[in-house]
């Protein structure tokens, strides 16, 4: 039996690979978690749905979907198996999930092949075997550990045993498939992605990152097909960055939700007044901050620099608990990935390994002239500006904090802690 979870696809895919060696035939099954659907927003369980659905026609209809408590329902399907083949799972509470599975199967064997990651977390330490902290030595290390080449099979590589009952997955559309977007990402954008990449007016980015979060595409995939020019490093480094973070969290997953940094303990928050509804809804009048809400709300995605925008204003202009946006983050975005979420928060808020220091406060509005020179990121989303020109978009209005103030305020309350 195969267990999909982060991982629903057919090409390149260990832990098929493994289970095509022990049978010729296999249940593929997908558990619909409600622990884990409970944090979920519509957003997030609705492309969920989605990627079933894609999984599903590639194994010819046959995907088996069940609800319930994994440890429950795994080895009620397995029964007759005499082993369980999945992806290793690293985030804190897949680790636990899987050992609590593992004991319950009691003689059915749990077969750990592959993971979401080129390199598994863990894999990757300093020479005096203790794990980085800081991203720069950790991607050399990582570059110089190498992967593995794509594991070469798809949906023929087992007979698919036909489903038993189980769930149906609602009639929806079902994602693209990820190859072609990645191949026009690659021959038309990677080129210029080093400079491209900061600007959320453009189409410069990939958009992969919700197929890369949910499996239907291996970052090893992708890897194997990068050279050495400036966008193909520029990328690379990217996807470094993900496994960074998840290494981070393998270390220490406590810190999905405390401070990596415990002085950041004592950082002093305001009271909620109505200023954090305004953030989640796009209404702070900062004219790049709201846009980048509204996108969010509207596609369930943000360009990367306009996350870091809106993240600096929550946390250094409100002066509001970074996991309270993460929290929002999570409930909205469709590549919503804990460890690359929540480290990114504190990159931002200065509480994370390899973090910005406390003293770069982004200012919204030389962020917005410098990333958005034209408007057109901020019309697209801001429909009331739409009839200001130019970068004059950019000038808040009716803003809900002064920030050359607050930044004055961010900075005298980081004083009191940073000893």
């Amino acid at each position: 039996m195969i267990w999909f979870r982060r991982d629903l696809r057919t090409a390149d895919h260990p832990a098929l690979l493994s289970a095509a060696e022990r049978s010729s035939s296999a249940i593929g099954l997908f558990v619909l978690d409600d622990r884990l659907l409970a944090s979920a927003g519509k957003a997030r369980t609705d492309y969920l749905h989605r990627c079933l659905r894609r999984l599903d026609d590639e194994l010819g209809g046959r995907l088996h979907v069940v609800r319930g408590n994994p440890v429950d329902v795994v080895p009620e399907v397995a029964a007759k198996a005499d082993s369980v083949h999945i992806s290793a799972d690293y985030g804190p509470y897949g680790r636990k999930r899987d050992a609590a599975v593992e004991k319950a199967l009691g003689d059915v064997e749990l077969v750990r092949s592959g993971s979401p990651y080129a390199v598994a977390p863990g894999r990757v330490l300093k020479g005096d075997g203790t794990p980085f902290k800081v991203f720069t030595p950790f991607r050399r290390a990582w570059e110089g550990h190498g992967w593995r080449k794509p594991a070469e099979t798809d949906a023929s590589t087992v007979d698919w045993v036909a489903k038993r009952g189980g769930e149906e997955l609602p009639d929806v559309e079902p994602v693209a498939d990820p190859l072609p977007l990645w191949e026009k990402f690659r021959d038309e954008r990677l080129p210029d992605y080093k400079t491209a990449r900061d600007r959320p007016d453009l189409d410069a980015t990939s958009r992969l990152s919700p197929y890369l979060r949910w499996g239907l595409l291996h970052p090893r995939t992708l890897l194997a097909e990068l050279g050495d020019d400036e966008g193909d490093a520029t990328f690379r480094s990217e996807l470094a960055w993900r496994e960074f973070y998840a290494d981070v969290l393998w270390h220490r997953p406590e810190t999905a939700t405390q401070n990596y940094d415990a002085k950041f303990d004592r950082m002093e928050h305001d009271e909620d007044d109505g200023r954090f509804t305004a953030w989640q809804e796009g209404r702070t009048g900062f004219p790049i901050v709201d846009a980048g809400m509204r996108q969010l709300l509207a596609e369930g995605w943000m360009h990367n620099r306009v996350r870091m925008i809106v993240a600096s204003f929550l946390v250094k202009d409100l002066h509001l608990p970074w996991w309270w946006g993460a929290r929002h983050f999570m409930d909205h975005l469709v590549d919503g990935d804990l460890a690359s979420n929540q480290h990114g928060w504190q990159w931002v808020a200065g509480s994370g390994t390899d973090a910005a220091p406390y003293f770069r406060v982004f200012n919204p509005i030389t962020q917005g002239e410098k990333f958005d020179p034209s408007g057109d990121y901020v019309r697209r989303y801001v429909p009331e500006l739409r009839d200001v020109e130019g970068k004059a978009v950019h000038q808040p209005h009716d803003p809900i904090v002064d920030h050359a103030h607050e930044r004055q305020v961010a900075l005298a309350r980081y004083g009191a802690i940073k000893s």
